[in-house]
């Protein structure tokens, strides 16, 4: 909506954004609006993004806080460009949500790479990514008893992808930090990304 133009209603994703300001290259119009860092809870499958985040839900009104999975459940996933096609609707849905005066934050494991790369990452002055890892016993625990996985191809998966968090700080041109969950609980985790995401909005004097 955001992204449509006001004066001649061109609504193809074809506009430049300059500061909090946006051009329609058709008719040359400009408009306001309001732009605010986007913010990605990752880390891989059973690491606690979800009950971190939920417990966030319960702490905090500060921002929005939504699944990447909605998108999994209503879209494609079967080829990359279905998930290219999931990274946009991150954003689309995102830069709309923001005009409210709030930023938002998604949980999401996978495709990190592709946020900067789509069209509607020009809508924020910057993409912020937090991995949760913990510790591989810990892992493997949570994911057979907490969430009852005998897959042992996914379990594997899962701390594969943990160790690259741990080991790295950027997938692409995504780059991210880390945060060690072991031992923590969910009020401790909520708490630490809430202090992650106001640290990060007061680098933008937000």
């Amino acid at each position: 909506m955001i992204g449509i133009c006001p004066k001649c209603g061109n609504y193809q994703w074809d506009k430049e954004v300059k500061g909090n300001e946006i051009f329609c290259l058709k008719c040359g119009n400009s408009w306001k609006f309001t732009r605010l860092p986007l913010f990605i809870l990752s880390g891989c499958s059973g690491v606690g993004k979800t009950t971190t985040a939920m417990e966030i839900i319960r702490r905090t009104t500060e921002f929005t806080v939504l699944d990447g999975d909605m998108f999994y459940s209503i879209m494609p996933h079967e080829t990359d460009e279905d998930y290219f096609d999931q990274a946009e609707q991150i954003g689309s849905l995102s830069k709309n949500l923001m005009q409210a005066g709030k930023p938002v934050m998604w949980t999401k494991a996978g495709n990190l790479d592709m946020l900067p790369k789509t069209y509607n990452s020009r809508f924020f002055p910057a993409i912020y990514c937090l991995a949760l890892v913990c510790d591989e016993e810990l892992l493997r625990v949570r994911m057979r008893n907490g969430r009852g996985i005998t897959d042992e191809g996914w379990i594997q998966s899962s701390v594969d992808y943990n160790h690259y968090f741990k080991t790295h700080h950027q997938l692409g041109d995504m780059a991210f930090d880390t945060w060690d969950i072991s031992g923590k609980t969910p009020a401790e985790a909520a708490d630490y990304v809430i202090q992650w995401v106001a640290g990060a909005m007061r680098l933008h004097k937000l």
